[in-house]
This record gives structure tokens, C-alpha cells and sequence, in this order.
């Protein structure tokens, strides 16, 4: 894979950006039962993770990961966000959903 020009990242960052929108949690259970929602923790960028799973930088998500900073949504966090009607930021990029909580 080539690796995209800085021209392609801020086209990439702006269309993501235009895509992230605030969901109910509850709204976003179908997608969690099939194994596809990613949360992003609160130190992270949604954009900027949207954008580096986009152009498929492995090395960044792998340490993030790590770090768990990004991973499935577990069942745990999962019920907690359904207990406390919680509203999250969302943005798809394909075949995932990233949520991140609504920062306070």
C-alpha cells in the first residue's frame, strides 16, 4: 500500500469530520451484537483514529491496542452505556464504527 500524501490525510480527515455525528448507545446495539463497534478512549482524537485505521496504519492502532486506548467495545462497557442512556460520538469507517464518549 502506498503510503498517501498529506493532501490525501486532510481530505481523508475533513470527509471523516463531516461524518461523525452523537448516537444513543441504545440506537447502536445491533451494530455491537455483530462485533464491529471500536471504542476510542477520551485521550484520543475520534477523527484522527478514523483516519489512521482508513489508510490502514497498523503500527499506530497496534500500540494504541496496547495500550487500550482502542478495542472492541466489551460487554461490560456496553452496560454501563446502556444503564446510563449514554449519548457517544460516532463516525463509521468501514467494515468498523468508532465510538468515543462525550467528553465532559
Amino acid at each position: 500500500m502506498m503510503t498517501p500524501s498529506e493532501k490525501q490525510i486532510e481530505f481523508l480527515r475533513t470527509e471523516i469530520n463531516s461524518q461523525t455525528a452523537r448516537m444513543p448507545w441504545k440506537e447502536l446495539l445491533r451494530f455491537f451484537a455483530t462485533g464491529t463497534v471500536i471504542f476510542v478512549s477520551e485521550e484520543l482524537d475520534l477523527v484522527d483514529v478514523g483516519v489512521q485505521i482508513s489508510i490502514d496504519n497498523k503500527a499506530a492502532v497496534a500500540q494504541w491496542m496496547a495500550n487500550n486506548r482502542v478495542g472492541l467495545v466489551t460487554d461490560e462497557q456496553a452496560k454501563v452505556w446502556l444503564d446510563a442512556d449514554a449519548a457517544l460520538w460516532t463516525v463509521v469507517v468501514k467494515p468498523w464504527l468508532l465510538v468515543q464518549s462525550v467528553k465532559t
